[in-house]
């Protein structure tokens, strides 16, 4: 257990000419949100249609709070607390502080911090939670300094396309086919299904039970399922793969377009019912998938995975996908949870 120092329970100590303010959600404030933190995460570019639809989405009950800070006029950092819908407890919060790289180690991202606790201290929190990839050694020096400490970590792989060789499963896809699994996009099932969300919403809260999280899963609701699937911008429903059993949905394999890296795809929930495990359909829908991609002339699909999903991980290994650098997920326990 950590707990709250002096420091953190003081107002923030700001650095000379160092301006900490709430982000007020104009056009100006969400480009200039963006823009840094493409800066931060070049490899990880978003865009302001992105980030809207994002905060756009979040149910009410929701707590999330942004800030940039500015330096001689300029914002050079940003920090925010926000809650999840899938992961919910009202005294659980997830913080990120970002700092541009020139300008870190000078104070900002420790006032940024102080000024997200300080913050929270009026909702009791519980836990705070972090994540950084582990090759950010100033990032992971910075959460384990703040008393975070791991406890799961993520890999992130990547599949450059040109050098995908689909050869040694030839016939794959059309053995699953043969054998009653119907193989088809979201796009063919919203034309002819009526029922398509709902079903799509359903599978999504089955599979997710066995994806692992840091935090107990609570279910997100029907509607903010549908708001953050069919109403975002990297919503491609082409390259959504279904794959269905008569009429029922047992298998997913979404692909996501990235709106700033035009030659980039995001592979989301990949996952099969538990009944239907072990009978090839997942590697069938990534095949899918990257047939898609390719047609598409994509050329990086990036994933992530659990350190611990070796079903998942072995698939993609299978396919030629890469590891990168492991994300890491930190929590900080502020009090313990009263049983």
């Amino acid at each position: 257990m950590t707990s709250a120092t002096l420091q953190e329970l003081q107002p923030p100590t700001l650095p000379r000419g160092l301006i900490i303010r709430d982000f007020d959600g104009s056009d100006a404030d969400y480009a200039t949100f963006v823009a840094v933190g493409n800066r931060i995460y070049p490899e990880y570019p978003d865009t302001v249609e992105e980030y809207r639809h994002f905060d756009q989405s979040m149910p009410a009950h929701v707590k999330h709070r942004r800030w940039l800070a500015q330096l001689e006029g300029q914002v050079v950092a940003y920090a925010s607390y926000i809650q999840y819908e899938g992961m919910y407890h009202p005294q659980l919060f997830h913080t990120s502080v970002a700092v541009l790289p020139e300008l870190q180690r000078r104070g900002i991202g420790t006032a940024l911090y102080q000024t997200v606790y300080h913050a929270l201290l009026a909702f009791d929190p519980l836990r705070l939670r972090t994540r950084t990839r582990a090759d950010f050694t100033a990032g992971v020096r910075f959460a384990e300094r703040l008393g975070y400490v791991e406890d799961m970590r993520e890999w992130e792989s990547r599949l450059e396309l040109a050098h995908f060789d689909p050869t040694p499963y030839a016939g794959h896809t059309e053995r699953v086919v043969a054998s009653g699994i119907r193989i088809a996009t979201l796009a063919e099932l919203m034309q002819e299904d009526p029922e398509h969300r709902r079903k799509l919403y359903e599978l999504d809260l089955q599979l997710a039970l066995d994806v692992p999280h840091p935090e107990p899963q609570t279910a997100w609701s029907y509607e903010t399922f549908c708001q953050h699937v069919f109403a975002a911008p990297s919503f491609m429903p082409e390259g959504y793969y279904i794959a269905l059993d008569g009429k029922e949905f047992v298998g997913i394999s979404a692909l996501w377009r990235s709106q700033a890296e035009k030659d980039c795809f995001y592979t989301g929930l990949t996952g099969i019912q538990r009944a239907y495990r072990r009978r090839g359909i997942a590697l069938a829908l990534k095949l899918c998938a990257l047939a898609y991609a390719r047609q598409q002339g994509v050329r990086i699909v990036k994933t992530w995975n659990e350190s611990n999903n070796r079903p998942m991980l072995s698939i993609n290994e299978q396919l030629g996908f890469i590891k990168q650098p492991a994300w890491i997920n930190f929590v900080r326990v502020i009090k313990p949870e009263e049983a």
